[in-house]
């Protein structure tokens, strides 16, 4: 027997990711084979409480990618560090190398946005 998560207005499966990390370095632009331009970028989110008491790991890098054009362009001014909101799907990539084939997880970017810094107070 297999549960879907569904969504509860439509009862039809949903693939939906939300994430808030940091930046892991400068956004990179990949050309693929077949002549599409896409940027990538790695987003290091801190693991919960409940995840760390399971595992020492502490937090997960987990790979981006963006095909619209505009968004392309949004996240090209990311600089490493700065925090940002994603919101997409996932998606297994698949490529060969060294004569195998090798799968992966990443985010289908659909939103990105900076993460506002708290305003650090002054004693004055």
């Amino acid at each position: 027997m297999t549960h879907d998560i569904a969504d509860p207005a439509t009862d039809r499966p949903v693939n939906e990711v939300r994430l808030i990390g940091r930046v892991s370095a400068a956004p990179e632009i990949r050309m693929l084979p077949s002549g599409d331009e896409l940027v990538s970028f790695r987003l290091v989110v801190r693991r919960s409480a409940a995840a760390r008491r399971r595992s020492k790991q502490v937090v997960d890098t987990i790979e981006c990618t963006v095909w619209r054009a505009a968004l392309r362009r949004s996240v090209m001014r990311l600089e490493a560090g700065v925090e940002v909101a994603v919101t997409g799907e996932l998606r297994r990539r698949f490529s060969r190398a060294g004569g195998g084939a090798v799968s992966w997880v990443s985010v289908e970017v659909d939103s990105c946005r900076r993460v506002p810094v708290p305003a650090v107070a002054s004693d004055s």
